[in-house]
């Protein structure tokens, strides 16, 4: 793996922002690295929580940026690698993730939409320009917020942080590679999927299922195996399935980091070598240290 190889030559730790790497047990279908691996290149943020656990980006924001001090102050660099662009810029730049109450959400679960629509609307009359009023979820999200922090959508949107956040702005210092298997992605897909199944993933989704929470039970894969394990999907309609969201997940994690300016792309190589060395290549025009 890139992020290995050039941890190994930068003596760094490893920081993983993949969001479902960090449930213990799901191995198989997250293509964790194995116990031996993690040790050997000290990677961080996979295995912190159990997934019964609602474990999301706000969490992994504090305890991502409290290993990444760590690290740090042990003179030492970090390679971060995945997987969830949230995530990803969770660590990197000044998102901030506004709080939740389980009281007040089924409250507003229970209000009809019109009127959470109208409490948006009065507080600021041009709200559509910022929150979609035709998406229920984004609605309650928006009043939610509002009431738990007076601020309003457009309040929120006009800090120092969303603007920086917006201008891809970062508060770390960092140099970011992307690769980008383009024609390539289809078959790769298959043939990870595969594997997995080969190795156990149908017996692993089986052991987890009762203990599965809202958000590790989302996980791709997972979510599209649980019927094949309980008797109501054949399991080659879960493969389908799952390939084909496994598909549209590659497909929105390269439209969102393409988007960021800040990534400069490679072209994947079967040769893990000279994939090695276009990184690098790239890195150190981008003044990045590689020694």
């Amino acid at each position: 793996m890139l992020a290995e190889a050039l941890a190994a030559r930068l003596g760094a730790a490893i920081v993983s922002v993949d969001s479902m790497q960090v449930y213990r047990g799901m191995d198989i279908g997250t293509a964790k690295p194995d116990p031996e691996t993690r040790r050997r290149f000290d990677y961080r943020m996979v295995d912190v929580a159990d997934p019964e656990e609602e474990y999301g980006a706000s969490r992994f924001q504090a305890e991502g940026r409290a290993a990444i001090d760590e690290v740090s102050a042990a003179n030492r660099n970090v390679v971060i690698v995945g997987g969830s662009g949230l995530y990803f810029r969770a660590l990197v730049d000044p998102l901030e993730f506004p709080p939740t109450d389980a009281e007040l959400r089924a409250a507003l679960e229970a209000t009809a939409g019109e009127a959470l629509v109208a409490e948006l609307t009065a507080a600021d009359p041009d709200v559509s320009s910022l929150v979609d009023l035709a998406n229920p979820r984004r609605v309650l999200r928006a009043v939610e917020v509002q009431r738990l922090t007076g601020r309003t959508p457009r309040a929120r949107a006009n800090t120092a942080a969303a603007d920086a956040v917006r201008g891809y702005r970062s508060l770390l210092e960092f140099h970011a590679i992307g690769i980008d298997p383009r024609e390539a992605l289809a078959d790769r897909i298959v043939r990870r999927f595969d594997r997995m199944l080969e190795r156990g993933l149908l017996e692993e989704v089986s052991a987890l299922a009762p203990r599965l929470g809202i958000l590790a039970r989302q996980a791709v894969g997972y979510k599209e195996l649980l019927p094949v394990v309980d008797g109501s999907r054949a399991a080659e309609k879960g493969r389908e399935l799952a390939l084909a969201a496994t598909m549209a997940l590659g497909r929105r994690q390269r439209t969102f980091f393409r988007r960021d300016p800040r990534i400069r792309w490679i072209s994947w190589q079967d040769d893990a070598s000279k994939t090695m060395q276009s990184a690098v290549r790239e890195l150190e025009e981008a003044g990045a240290w590689i020694s």
